[in-house]
Formats: C-alpha cells, sequence, structure tokens
C-alpha cells in the first residue's frame, strides 16, 4: 500500500493565488504532477478543492470526500462524491479500488490525514511563485517526517517525504 499527498507551494508558503493552486504552479511541477497522477488507483480529493481545481477529466477515478455534497464535478463519469471524512474516504476508496493512492487535497485535508498517520509519504513542490493565500509553513510540514530527500528542476524544489514520526 502507497498512500502518498502532493502539494505546490511558492515560495513564500502559499498554497493557492487567487482561490487556486494554478498560479503557483511551475511547468516542471506540473509534468511531474500528471504523470504521478497516471500511476495511482486513485485520487482522493475534498470538496473545496473539487469546487477550486480542474478535475472534471482525470486519468483515474477520483474521490471527493466532503460534507457538502453540491457536486462540482457531476461531468466527470469516474468521480465519486461521499459523505465522509478524509480517512474514512480513504478507506473506502483502498476497498474499492485500490492502494496505490494519491491525496491532492489542500493543506487542511493533508494535514487532517498525517494526524490520523494515513499518509505514507508527500510529494511536495516548492516554486518560486510567492504573493498567495493560504500559506502554510513547507518546512515545518516536512519536518514531521524522517526520511526527506530533495532536487531542483527549473527552479522548482521538489521534496520527498516518508515516513512519519511517532
Amino acid at each position: 500500500m502507497a498512500v502518498f499527498a502532493t502539494l505546490v507551494t511558492g515560495s513564500d508558503g502559499s498554497t493557492t493565488k487567487g482561490g487556486s493552486s494554478r498560479a503557483i504552479t511551475s511547468g516542471a511541477d506540473r509534468t511531474e504532477f500528471l504523470t504521478r497522477r497516471r500511476t495511482a488507483d486513485f485520487i482522493l480529493i475534498g470538496g473545496k478543492t473539487a469546487r477550486s481545481e480542474p478535475y472534471h477529466r482525470t486519468p483515474v477515478p477520483v474521490v471527493i470526500a466532503s460534507r457538502s455534497m453540491v457536486n462540482a464535478l457531476a461531468d466527470n463519469r469516474d468521480a465519486h462524491w461521499w459523505n465522509c471524512s478524509p480517512s474514512a474516504a480513504l478507506d473506502r476508496g483502498i476497498k474499492k479500488f485500490g492502494s496505490n493512492v494519491l491525496v491532492e487535497g489542500g493543506a487542511t485535508f493533508i494535514f487532517e490525514l498525517i494526524s490520523n498517520r494515513a499518509l505514507d509519504g508527500i510529494y511536495l513542490s516548492v516554486t518560486p511563485e510567492s504573493g498567495g493565500e493560504a500559506k502554510i509553513d513547507y518546512q515545518e510540514l516536512l519536518a514531521k517526517f524522517s526520511e526527506v530527500t530533495s532536487r531542483e528542476v527549473d527552479g522548482t524544489q521538489f521534496f520527498e517525504a516518508r515516513d512519519l514520526m511517532a
């Protein structure tokens, strides 16, 4: 089983700009993001992400864990809108689709899964963009894992963190 989250931030920790992650991503980040998602059994997101990001077409099923049942992805046949917590949706999704999961929810969604010890790791991209909203301390996020590797591609720093610390 492999449950990995993926998150992009700007250099100042911004996770959104203008309400979406599109304005803080980079070409290098987008390439890696799209490659990763094609290998997952399913993608897990929250309702806010479903309403603000482009999930109308996905290469694999997308599970939306949301308390709001306003289905923003009615045109995606592979979208499954479940009224439950992120952890419950993760468990249910693994039973239905498989154990190779890519969590693409926002920071709050990801932090909930971390607090429930439900992640095997995270892929974090830090782009040169700044001036956005919903800032996080990405160094604090990475410090929650015992194994962290990094590399840089075209100005974007890529981190892969594994093994949540106790």
